[in-house]
Formats: structure tokens, sequence, C-alpha cells
């Protein structure tokens, strides 16, 4: 027989130990189909740690793709926090995306100093307002917000779609479905010459900390902290349960939408209904595999970049494909379930001759 007996509070260093051992167990786990592919196990990760970090140009390009990352799983780490559950930041992402778009694209004109700070406040406008209303949906009417924030990403894609093909098509574009450029004057400047790597890495550095200072430091904080952990006890102490929920959905999606701004203001220049790979969801993994800290979200985020970028390169070297890399991810996730479960209870096994009149 096996009893759960619940576990005190966790500590830091044994969420991050979970977290760790979570991620070995996904390489680990990975390697199996890796051999019945005919792979060499340590020749196919050699090639992935390579094109992560082999080379200067790899590591940026493994920190451009974490910035999205950072910024969704801050996304869904500060909203489970408060147990509202934001499943559709690919789509604040892209709501982002388009209204970076919208004032990027010479609307307004202005010198970089005001319209990058625009560009930047309209992104994180329109993610928040998209996270707005299953916010609302769920404080008023009690509806479940991972059914709304989910379905809402298929109707925000479809409407980016849309927009692409109607009044924010390129007419340079030669047909494609794309937006127009991003003003130079409205772009996110680069880190470094002749990479990739931009301004919106050092926008998501300081969100997580922001995001740290708020959850920490600060009474919004400790009332996010409160409605997560019992929603009813935080009102019956006077904490206003439907206020904080909406604070933090609007601050949720705003940070999804500066993941938008990145990539169409600092990385791409333009939009496109393929912006986004799946950062939305990747973000998700990203949180929980963070353990929900702003903190181990960069660290998570860097790992989960690094497995992307690897397995690309590895794929290019080997000729098998680089959806090796969701496999992982995958295991990852699942890896981290299954470790919450050993780090919320204590597993006893329990003999049936521990009870004598049971085993009568």
């Amino acid at each position: 027989m096996i009893r759960f007996e619940p576990r005190g509070p966790s500590s830091v260093s044994r969420m991050l130990g979970v977290s760790i051992a979570a991620a070995v167990a996904a390489l680990v786990l990975a390697a199996i189909p890796m051999a019945f592919a005919g792979l060499s196990v340590f020749e196919a990760y050699s090639l992935m740690a390579k094109g992560a970090f082999g080379s200067l140009f790899a590591f940026t390009e493994m920190l451009t793709r974490a910035t999205p990352l950072i910024l969704t799983g801050l996304a869904a780490a500060v909203a489970f926090r408060a147990k509202l559950w934001n499943i559709g930041a690919e789509g604040q992402l892209y709501a982002g995306a388009l209204a970076a778009v919208a004032v990027g694209t010479g609307v307004i004109s202005a010198p970089p100093y005001l319209l990058i700070p625009m560009v930047i406040v309209a992104g994180a406008l329109a993610g928040g307002l998209v996270m707005l209303g299953p916010t609302l949906l769920k404080t008023r009417l009690g509806v479940d917000e991972v059914v709304t924030t989910l379905l809402l990403n298929f109707i925000i894609l479809l409407f980016v779609q849309m927009m692409l093909e109607g009044p924010m098509k390129d007419p340079m574009g030669m047909g494609w479905p794309q937006s127009e450029p991003i003003l130079d004057e409205a772009a996110l400047p680069k880190l470094m010459d002749r990479m990739r790597i931009h301004w919106g890495l050092v926008i998501a550095l300081v969100a997580s900390l922001g995001v740290y200072f708020l959850l920490k430091r600060t009474v919004w904080g400790f009332e996010i902290r409160a409605v997560g952990e019992n929603a009813a006890a935080a009102r019956h102490a006077g904490i206003p349960v439907t206020a904080t929920f909406i604070r933090v959905g609007l601050l949720s999606g705003a940070l999804a939408g500066l993941a938008g701004v990145g990539e169409v203001a600092g990385l791409k220049g333009y939009l496109t209904a393929d912006l986004s790979p799946g950062f939305g969801y990747s973000g998700i993994v990203v949180a929980m595999l963070a353990g929900l800290s702003p903190a181990g979200v960069v660290l998570a985020a860097l790992f989960i970049a690094s497995i992307f970028v690897g397995a690309d390169s590895m794929s290019r070297a080997t000729g098998v494909s680089n959806y090796l890399a969701d496999l992982i991810v995958a295991m990852a996730l699942l890896c981290v379930l299954v470790s919450g479960l050993f780090l919320r209870f204590k597993i006893r096994f329990v003999g049936s001759q521990a009870n004598p009149e049971a085993a009568e």
C-alpha cells in the first residue's frame, strides 16, 4: 500500500535541486530515441553543446532565442503564482508584436528616444489588455481562464493573419503576408555588431529583476502570493482578491507582449504570422522548470534556448530532425511535474502486516 504524506515548505535549494534533476532526467530519457535513430548519444549532445556555446556567434544566438522565453516564462510564472492559469502567452506575444508594428512603422514620427519607449509601452499594453478579458471573465462569471486564454491564441493569430493580408500588408513585400518594416528610429539597438542579439535581452533581465522585487519586497507581491496560496483565506483577511487577479492578469499579459515587441523591433524588423515558433507555450515549460521563481526563469530559459539552438546545429550535422528539441522540452516538463509530486509529498510504502486486522 502506498501512502502520500504532505511535506513541509520546500527550501530554495531543494526546489533548485529538483529542477536540475528534472533537466538531467529529460536529457537522459531523450538519449533513448537518439540511440534508436542510430546516433551516438555523446556525439549528439556534444554537437548540441557546440551549437549553443561553441563560438561567440552560437552563444549570442542562444541568448537571442532565450530573450522571448524569459519574458513568456515570467508571464506564466507571475500568473501561476496567483493560480491564474494563463495559457495565452502566445496570443499576447502576437498582440504585443502587432501593436509595436502599428506604432513603429511610421504612424507616429518621433526621435528614437521617444519612439522606442512608445513601441515598448504599446506592445506591453496590448498584451495586458488581451489578458484582461479572460481575467474579468474568471473573476466576474467564474469562467475557466485555461479555456479562454487558450482559445484566444487562435483568435489573435487569425486576426494577425487578417491584418497582414489586409490593412497592414507591406505593399513592397512582393505579395508575401507581412507588415511594413519597423522604422530605424523604432528598432531596438543591437548589443553587438554583426550579431542578432539586441536590447530586448536587457529588457527581459530588467523585467525578471522587477518581478522578483515585486513578489518578494512589495505589498502587491504579498497579496499575489496570498491569493495563490488560498484565495478564500486571503479574501477573509481583507485582501482584494479580484483586484489582485486583475493586476496579475495585466502584468502577465504585458510581459508576454514585451516578448512580441522584442521579436519585431529587435530581431526580425517586421511582423509575419510565423513570428513565434511557440514561445508562449515554451514559456510555460520555462516557468514550471524554474519553480515559478523569477531568477530561475532566466536559468530555465537559457537551458531551453540552448536545447533549441543546439538541436538545430546537431540536426544540420547529422541529418536528424531538430524536433528532438521539442521532445527534450516535453520530457523536461513531464519530469518537472513528476518531481513536483515528490517535492510536495513523502511517499511511504505501508505493508499489509502493518495492520493486523487488515491482514486478517
